[in-house]
Parts: structure tokens; sequence; C-alpha cells
């Protein structure tokens, strides 16, 4: 039996976001739908994906053509009346294990070279297990999937360089401060990509977080999130005297701190470095505060830059990335056709067994007084000689399904009789 790798789904690519949330499938419900649709939808093998960029459906078939319409119709019965086929792709064969892989790697992402798809494709082929809806074929394409993924990140910089305005200022505080463990963070507003930054710059060492708000409860509810203090709005400039780090991400039209606020404290802090963040527009933060020795001020132009430079390097690399996927496809493949040859071999061994076993009933029939210890022996001789003789077929027979070279197959087939 030959099985097909086929997908089929829809992304930030094909779909808006209204569709998407339609079809996206809460984590504790996946393992019933996969179950459900491996045992409906005559699938062999089957794992949902769902994240908030896409909803894919994985699946090892016998019949590509039979199980992209299962799939599709699945899709189809997940939304509220909308129309979903137009927004549909899939793939079969070489183009679902291309863009498999791809997804891993994390080059079909909206942010290139992000880490988070990786471990979804975890949990998803994690639940899958979980429901019995995974077999030698998405595992061993999993196996691999996830190794294409590792060599993309080691063997490329594809996710080395910011492509997020947030993820630029960790990188822009790192230079500045070459370590952020023993700094303290604080958090002016409480903005969007401001957490952002902060979660980021959580993950590269820094620990110690403030938070401040014009509402002091969003201030708290944002500190308890990262395990930090909130300070209220009106003290917060006493506190930049213990503060590495600010950013700043308020609704306010004027200035929330100026260079004079700065100036007292610098020179409170002895004119210890301080970085400032400014994603706010209007931006929140003088720009004159740049002027005083050891400020550090950089607003969204400055890190919009950073991150434009940083995706021509993501570009560059994903030539190389490609052709780290196109070395893991073939890999694949060759494992899939090795698989085909299987029951081939299984049906030559048989075939030739069948010979010998007939020679040698017909060789004991006419030595009647050997003992038990010679006919033991005549057989072990057929025994060793078959498989002597098949040992060559075997390997060539391997051979040709890794290679894919149905002619050879074909020849072998023909020779020894086999189906």
């Amino acid at each position: 039996m030959v099985l097909h790798l086929i997908t089929v789904g829809l992304s930030y690519k094909t779909a808006p976001v209204a569709l998407r949330e339609q079809l996206a499938i809460p984590q504790d419900q996946v393992c019933e739908l996969v179950r459900g649709l491996h045992d409906g939808a005559r699938l062999h093998e089957c794992l949902l994906l769902s994240t908030c960029n896409r909803v894919e459906a994985y699946a090892s078939v016998e019949d590509p053509e039979d199980g992209r319409d299962s799939l599709m119709r699945f899709f189809a019965g997940q939304t509220n009346g909308t129309e979903v086929r137009p927004h549909l792709y899939h793939h079969h064969g070489r183009q679902a294990v291309v863009h498999l892989f791809r997804v891993a790697s994390s080059l079909d992402s909206m942010v290139v070279g992000e880490p988070q798809i990786l471990g979804q494709l975890k949990d998803a082929f994690a639940r899958a297990r979980d429901a019995g809806a995974t077999g030698s074929v998405l595992h061993h394409a999993m196996e691999r999937a996830l190794s294409t993924a590792k060599r993309v990140r080691t063997e490329t910089a594809i996710a080395r360089s910011a492509v997020s305005i947030s993820y630029a200022a960790v990188e822009l505080a790192k230079k500045i401060f070459g370590t952020l463990e023993d700094k303290t963070v604080m958090l002016i507003g409480a903005g969007e990509m401001a957490e952002l930054a902060a979660q980021h710059l959580l993950t590269a060492g820094a620990h110690k977080i403030l938070v401040t708000n014009r509402t002091y409860s969003r201030a708290v509810q944002l500190a308890e999130r990262f395990n930090g203090s909130a300070i209220r709005y009106d003290d917060f400039r006493t506190s930049l005297i213990r503060t590495d780090i600010v950013i700043a991400s308020t609704g306010a039209t004027d200035y929330v701190l100026t260079r004079q606020d700065m100036t007292r404290v610098m020179h409170d802090r002895r004119h210890e470095p301080v970085f400032f963040i400014d994603i706010a527009v209007p931006r929140n933060l003088d720009p004159e505060i740049e002027r005083l020795d050891n400020c550090y001020l950089y607003d969204i132009d400055d890190l919009q830059s950073v991150v434009d430079t940083n995706k021509e390097e993501r570009l560059k690399e994903t030539e190389r990335a490609h052709e780290i996927i196109d070395q893991e496809v073939a890999a694949f493949e060759a494992w899939l056709r090795g698989r085909a040859a299987g029951p081939l071999i299984v049906a030559l061994r048989e075939h030739g067994e069948q010979f010998r076993d007939a020679e040698v009933a017909k060789a004991l029939t006419r030595l009647p007084d050997l003992s038990d210890e010679q006919r033991q022996a005549v057989e072990a001789l057929a025994r060793s000689i078959t498989n002597k003789f098949l040992h060559g077929p075997t390997v060539a027979l391997k051979h040709a399904t890794r290679s894919g070279d149905q002619t050879a197959t074909a020849i072998i087939r023909k020779m020894f009789g086999i189906g």
C-alpha cells in the first residue's frame, strides 16, 4: 500500500482574520476533532494545526484526491455558513512535504524566523498522537520537519536579527548593556508593543519590571503579569533613579518625560546609563533627552530602520534555508519510497522460500534414511543458499524504490514473478 502526504488549509496569506477566527480550533477540542476526522474521512493518519495565522490539516492517504475532498468538506463544515473553499490551498506529494517543512522552519510565518510555530506544530502532533490518528508516515514527516527547522535555525542567520519593533528594541538594549540580567525595566503606559518588548526583555534576562500607568489598576494588572511592581503615575520620575531601561507607550499628546526631568534623575543616579524606547505616536519622550550624557533614546522610526535592515538580511538567508529544505525533502521522499519496498521484499522472499521449501521436501523424500541432524543440515544449507541468492535482488529492489527507478522495480517484479 502506497501512502501519500497531503495538506489542506488556509493562512493569513489566503484568508482574512474574520474567517480564520471561525475556523480556529480551541486546544481542548483538537483531540476530539482529529479523532472524528480520522475515523470518518478514510484518512490513514491526520493532524490539525490551529494558530492565530493558520489552520491546516495534514494527512496520509491512499488516494490524494479523495483525501483532499474529505479535508475540504471538513473545513467547510467548521464555518458559520461562510464559503471557505476559495480561501483553501491544498498540496500533495512533494509539495505537501515542502509546505510542512517551510511551516516548521518559520519560512511561511508572518514574521519569518519566529520560533513559536515549531512548538505549536509539536503540540499539534502530540494531540493527534493522543487521539490515535498518527502512524509511521506522519511520525517520520514530523521528525524530518523538526530536523529541518533545527538546521535552518543553526545553519542560517534567519532567526538572529529582529524583524519586529519590540524585538529590535531588545537587540539595541543588549548592544548598550551587554547583559540584561541585572537591569531594571520600567513600562510607562500599557501599549501592546510595550508589553511585547517587556516579554522579550524578560526572555533576554531582565528580571525586574516596574509598571506605571495613569490608571493605577491597569498598572497593577500588568505588573502581576510580569511578576513586577506597580508604581503610581505621579511617582514614576522618582523611580527612574533605579531604572536602566524605559519603554514608553502612552496615549499622551505631550511629553511625559522632559530633558529637565532627566537632568535631575541623571544627577541622582550618578550618570549611570539609561536606555529609552519610545514606541508612542505622538512621542512620549522629549527628543532632547538624547543630548544628555549616557542617555540613549530610540523612537519608533529608529527601531523601524533596524527592522527594515534585518528583514533584508533575513531575505538573503532564505535562499540557504530553501537549500536545506530541498535536502530534507529529498531524504523524506527517499524514505517514503523505501517504505513502499517493504511489501515487495516480503513477496520476493515468500516467492523464494516457496521454491526452497518445495525442493527441500522433494530431496528429503529421496533420502528417507537421514538422521534428524542430517535433515536439519540440509534445511540449513537450503536456507543459506536462498538467503544469499535473494540478497542481491533485495538490495536492488530497495535501491530502485528509494531512487524512484520504476523500470528497475518492474524488471525485478517480472524476473521473479512477484505482484
